[in-house]
Formats: C-alpha cells, sequence, structure tokens
C-alpha cells in the first residue's frame, strides 16, 4: 500500500516533502488537507506518537490562532479535539504522511525516510 500525504497545494513545506518523494521515488497518494482531513484513526495515532495533541495541531496557522486554540485545547475532550481536526484540515499538521499504520506530522527528512524505509 502507498504511504497517503495529507497537503494544501500552495504550502511550501508540502512542496519540500513532495520534492524529496520526488527525488526519493517514493509513490504516494496526495490528499488535499483541507478538504479531506486525515482519519479519526490516524489522529489518534498522531496523537499517541507525538503525546500530544499540540503536535498535531498547525499552531501557526491562522485559524488556530484566530480561534485562540491554545486556551481551549486543555479544557476540550479527546473527542472534541478530533472532531475539531476533522472538521478543519487547515488546523492540521502539514504535511501529514500516513505510512504502514504510522503518521508524521510536518516534514522531517529524517523521520519520514525512517517511515517510509
Amino acid at each position: 500500500m502507498k504511504p497517503k500525504v495529507y497537503l494544501l497545494a500552495q504550502c511550501g513545506t508540502c512542496k519540500k516533502a513532495v520534492a524529496w518523494l520526488e527525488e526519493n521515488n517514493i509513490v504516494a497518494e496526495f490528499i488535499p488537507i483541507k478538504e479531506t482531513p486525515p482519519a479519526v484513526s490516524e489522529l489518534r495515532i498522531a496523537r499517541e506518537k507525538y503525546g500530544s495533541w499540540t503536535k498535531v495541531f498547525n499552531t501557526s496557522g491562522m485559524e488556530y490562532r484566530a480561534q485562540k486554540l491554545s486556551e481551549k485545547i486543555p479544557n476540550m475532550s479527546e473527542s472534541q479535539i478530533i472532531e475539531l481536526l476533522r472538521s478543519n484540515g487547515m488546523l492540521v499538521r502539514r504535511p501529514f504522511l500516513v505510512s504502514n499504520s504510522n503518521v508524521a506530522c510536518g516534514f522531517k527528512e529524517a523521520e519520514w525516510k525512517q517511515l517510509l524505509s
């Protein structure tokens, strides 16, 4: 099964990730994160891997700041957080890689290399 990459076409980091995949001859399925956010199971894997929902959120994004989520997330239940992420893909840190039942939030070449090898 080929890896899935949730991304935003105009995102600079997403473009870097796509270029890296192409340079390394890795074929992936590209999914527009705004229209199709990651699945609940994928978000839960990310939370478990990174140990915090904050690492799953696009904390530097305008949506995150506009909604003052840094203040709200600590008081939200897991189901509320998941619903928020699923309802607005712009809140998810991108690119969001899913491969072999594992995930990576954001593009860090070493992490992607390990995940995709």
